[in-house]
């Protein structure tokens, strides 16, 4: 070691920044890396090797820079650490779920044309200016596979110096392509979204040049399967980002659920937990989106399954206590900012059980503060990582009186 190295990365803040003990801040550094007085840092043994040559421009990723341990880490702490700033704590933080690379089935990438050159990618981290992916980590292949095809499609139908949007979704027909700001204008163009659905053996394409989604491919319908059961999938809906983040996430609820009894699946979205976790129990599901309800709804029919489907906007319209006490179970996976509304009266109520999926584990602390108050026990954490290497996290906590 070197006389002039003075300090030690203790921690990986929020935004994916190392952070020393006083508090000092320093990009793409792991835990065990030193920090000399005149900032040259000196990797230790939880500083990896990045293994995509995009990185840390890429803004897909921020977190390459660790080992499988450090992100581990990262992870449950990032869970336990919005607990904390609430005043919160969980009687068990379970192992968390990390999603292994290349398992990412659900994509946003962004395109833009400059005379002949096609870019896609994602947007350079903190800018508008894309990275032209030749590689990827993350993405699963059938996915990345398709990129470079891409650009000579969008040589037909994207405009000079427009930009795209390049919406992916791996479903249980293959790749669910949807392609917005483009223009198909002509017999060229019109013949080349055929001959690259056809050639890519595309599930579907959509196209979306600015007056809603029109399909132009589609062999048959597609569909996403939860629990066996096939749902009718609307163009690049809500999915979980990969299939075992999914089932860990699924079988978190599950182990704690009650051996029967009716439960309610509020924002059930597609059916994730409604339809795996009601194969053999009543399940009443609420959800504001009115074409994922329906594509539900018709699914459970089908399959026969007792499944009441509601639409019904939660944070307008939540469900009140006499309507929760019904229930042997709630099952919550609210968006981003949470589900204030709906806890309030969950906290008035008296169902024993509640199961909270949260994708914001700073917006599942402040309504876990409002569930613990009303007396709820904060029984359980499961950490998921399936944003693998991004600073992005979700959980499964289990609330019980």
């Amino acid at each position: 070691m070197s006389d002039n190295e003075v300090d030690s990365i203790i921690r990986v803040a929020a935004k994916g920044d190392g952070v020393t003990a006083d508090g000092r801040h320093f990009p793409l550094t792991a835990p065990g890396d030193r920090i000399g007085a005149d900032g040259t840092v000196y990797f230790g043994v939880h500083h990896a090797v990045p293994p995509c040559v995009h990185f840390p421009a890429c803004g897909g990723c921020q977190l390459q820079h660790l080992d499988d341990e450090s992100y581990a880490e990262f992870v449950t702490v990032r869970v336990t650490g919005a607990l904390a700033g609430q005043g919160v704590t969980a009687g068990f933080v379970l192992p968390p779920h990390i999603s292994p690379p290349m398992t990412r089935r659900r994509a946003a990438l962004r395109a833009a044309r400059a005379g002949k050159r096609i870019t896609i990618g994602f947007a350079e981290e903190g800018s508008h200016r894309l990275i032209d992916l030749q590689m990827c980590a993350i993405l699963d292949q059938r996915l990345f596979a398709l990129i470079e095809p891409l650009r000579g499609l969008l040589a037909l139908i994207l405009p000079d110096k427009r930009a795209a949007h390049v919406k992916m979704s791996l479903v249980d027909q293959g790749v669910d392509l949807l392609l917005e700001g483009v223009r198909v204008e002509g017999l060229a163009a019109d013949e080349g979204l055929g001959d690259f659905a056809r050639a890519h053996g595309l599930a579907r394409l959509t196209i979306d040049g600015g007056d809603g989604p029109q399909t132009r491919w589609e062999p048959e319908p597609a569909t996403i399967s939860f629990g066996g059961v096939p749902v009718s999938f609307p163009p690049y809906a809500f999915l979980q980002a990969t299939p075992d983040g999914e089932a860990a996430l699924v079988g978190a609820v599950r182990d704690a659920l009650p051996s029967d009894g009716a439960v309610a699946d509020l924002f059930c979205g597609l059916g994730t937990f409604a339809l795996p976790l009601g194969d053999k129990r009543p399940v009443y599901a609420a959800e504001g989106a009115r074409d994922v309800l329906l594509s539900l709804k018709m699914a459970a029919a089908r399959a026969q399954r007792r499944l009441a489907a509601d639409h019904r906007d939660l944070f307008r319209r939540p469900l009140v206590p006499e309507e929760l006490n019904r229930f042997a179970a709630i099952i919550l996976d609210p968006p981003r900012a949470g589900a204030r509304e709906q806890v309030m009266q969950l906290a008035q109520a008296s169902v024993p059980l509640i199961a909270y999926v949260s994708c914001n584990p700073a917006s599942f602390a402040r309504d876990a503060t409002h569930l613990t108050a009303a007396g709820y026990r904060l029984e359980s954490v499961k950490p998921v990582g399936q944003f693998r290497w991004s600073t992005h996290v979700e959980l499964v906590g289990i609330f019980r009186r």
